[in-house]
């Protein structure tokens, strides 16, 4: 990495080409900033399973998403017992900053992970809703539905974080007890997003697919099934400008002037403020039996 990004590039094959042409990052550099944001990163990763957006032909080139392990030999990366995804190769882990900077020489740029740890991965620690705005939503309308779901889940009594995604959405995520499976977590997410559209039916919408969204937001409750991934906090984007995932402190929102306000080029005034918006999440975890009675959710 050269002294544009503030550290030494670590060993890493053809680390001169250019994985983003619009900010002119090589696969050096982003390896060096995996390693220089690993000890951020890991707390968001580890014991939890990943897959791994892949771009050998950099961004705008053909990209491959990779849950298991499908004989890669990725440095450092741990293979999870095949019966935690049967049918499968095993699943994929990254718990170090040697695997993490592995996936960087393997051409990852995104990392994404479950809501569960590996060790009760039959039941999410948290539920997640990818704000993905439609054709013609403005930035200003995706800050305010972030808002109108925090509120939605302050009146269910659930605690609610927030981060960016790095491309063009918002992620907000509530930390939940180990109490329901993937089932309920997911049919109970959808119930609050068909709430969203039933009492906001102009700014959000309850079906993915383009067409459904034109002018709208969905609040993605797809994250929360089975083997359903989120891109993780301090992942790059594969996109032009390789936006950066950050955690928020909900008061930050009005400031920022896109999803990828931070970008892999310009994320070190950031790194100081590191998780700290997070610090409370573990300590917030919360059942959902209040909320979806609140709702008249009945889980099966």
């Amino acid at each position: 990495m050269n002294d544009r990004m503030g550290t030494r590039a670590p060993r890493i094959t053809h680390p001169e080409r250019v994985v983003d042409a619009a900010s002119g990052i090589t696969k050096g550099e982003l390896a060096a900033y995996y390693a220089s944001v690993a000890p951020l990163m890991l707390p968001h990763l580890k014991g939890r399973p990943v897959a791994l957006v892949r771009a050998p032909e950099g961004v705008g080139g053909e990209l491959f998403f990779q849950k298991h392990a499908q004989h890669s030999d990725i440095a450092g990366i741990r293979l999870l017992d095949p019966a935690l995804d049967p049918g499968h190769d095993p699943l994929l882990q990254i718990d170090t900053a040697e695997a993490l900077v592995g996936a960087a020489q393997y051409n990852t740029i995104e990392l994404h992970t479950w809501n569960a740890t590996s060790r009760a991965i039959g039941k999410p620690d948290r539920m997640s809703f990818d704000l993905d705005p439609g054709e013609g939503v403005a930035w200003q309308q995706m800050q305010e539905a972030a808002l109108l779901v925090r509120v939605l889940l302050d009146e269910l009594g659930l605690p609610s974080f927030l981060k960016t995604s790095g491309g063009k959405g918002l992620h907000v995520v509530v930390p939940l007890r180990r109490q329901f499976g993937w089932d309920e977590v997911r049919g109970f997410s959808r119930a609050i997003v068909e709430h969203l559209a039933r009492t906001v039916p102009e700014r959000f919408v309850a079906k993915s697919g383009p067409r459904n969204r034109v002018g709208k937001i969905f609040a993605d409750y797809l994250r929360n099934g089975f083997g359903a991934t989120t891109v993780s906090a301090w992942s790059a984007r594969a996109r032009p400008g390789l936006g950066v995932s950050v955690p928020l402190e909900w008061e930050e929102l009005p400031d920022l002037d896109s999803a990828a306000h931070w970008t892999v080029a310009h994320i070190a005034g950031r790194l100081a403020v590191g998780n700290t918006p997070w610090d409370a999440m573990e300590g917030s975890r919360t059942g959902l039996g209040a909320a979806m009675a609140v709702l008249g959710f009945l889980p099966s």
